[in-house]
């Protein structure tokens, strides 16, 4: 049995939980989102934000590039596709073997290793541009020691693009229904939710960051922000994921974009 916490925990708590998690959830997870997800296929967020169209990331082609929590690496494989020169990491040997199982099936392999975001296995200035899409970021207990590997792997002036749940959400309960239509949470709380099993251990964690905490966080890295996108929720798009869904969506943002350079 799972029981939901609000509490306290250390990196290596959070770290633990994050890989146990991944690892026990990754073919469900697979199942329940790869049609959306696509196998090579570079979405944002629930919203459906696509970097086909968005280009966030700019030109990519020549460009070194890589992905933090890459789960099963659809971004990293559109990337390669238009010509990018991909590396990418996540905590979870089981989305990793997913990757390599999209890697077969769609012909483009992408070059992943089992790492953590707070300390990232590269060189100094190794990229051109990091991107994250809900990887790894919500899943730290220091977002400014994650960002500071970042920017360390980052060449000067290059690009960092990632997506988190929306502050806001946090206030409210995971119900996208109107029923969750309502605030439940303090904004201000920034105790994580964790999810424990029967013996009290952590196996899943993730951490509120207020808007003002991220650009804390990242201006402490060294970054300069450059936008934050908040996607309204399309027309005709009924997808519903977690928190996220239409009734929800057309009133609140789900999704945070937050795109900036280092300085």
């Amino acid at each position: 049995m799972v029981e939901p916490r609000r509490v306290e925990l250390t990196e290596t708590q959070t770290s633990r939980a994050s890989r146990t998690y991944w690892d026990s959830a990754a073919k469900e997870y697979f199942a329940d989102h790869g049609e959306f997800l696509g196998d090579d296929r570079f979405l944002w967020c629930p919203e459906g934000v696509d970097e086909e169209h968005a280009r966030l990331l700019g030109p990519v082609r020549n460009k070194r590039i890589l992905e933090v929590g890459c789960g099963g690496a659809q971004c990293s494989r559109w990337l390669v596709g238009q010509g990018a020169d991909v590396v990418a990491f996540d905590i979870s040997i089981e989305q990793l073997r997913i990757a390599r199982q999209l890697d077969a099936r769609t012909g483009t392999a992408v070059r992943t290793v089992a790492a953590d975001a707070t300390a990232m296995p590269y060189r100094d200035a190794s990229f051109d541009i990091v991107c994250s899409a809900f990887g790894a970021l919500p899943f730290v207990a220091d977002a400014e020691a994650a960002l500071r590997e970042v920017a360390r792997t980052l060449k000067p002036g290059g690009l960092l693009v990632f997506s988190v749940t929306h502050p806001f959400r946090w206030t409210m309960p995971d119900d996208p229904s109107p029923a969750g239509l309502h605030l439940t949470h303090s904004y201000f709380d920034r105790t994580p939710y964790v999810e424990v099993d029967d013996a009290g251990t952590p196996i899943y964690a993730e951490h509120h960051r207020t808007t003002g905490d991220w650009i804390r966080a990242l201006t402490g890295a060294g970054f300069v922000v450059d936008d934050l996108i908040e996607p309204e929720w399309p027309a005709g798009h009924d997808l519903v994921w977690g928190g996220w869904g239409p009734d929800r969506g057309r009133l609140v943002p789900g999704t945070a974009i937050w795109s900036a350079h280092k300085g």
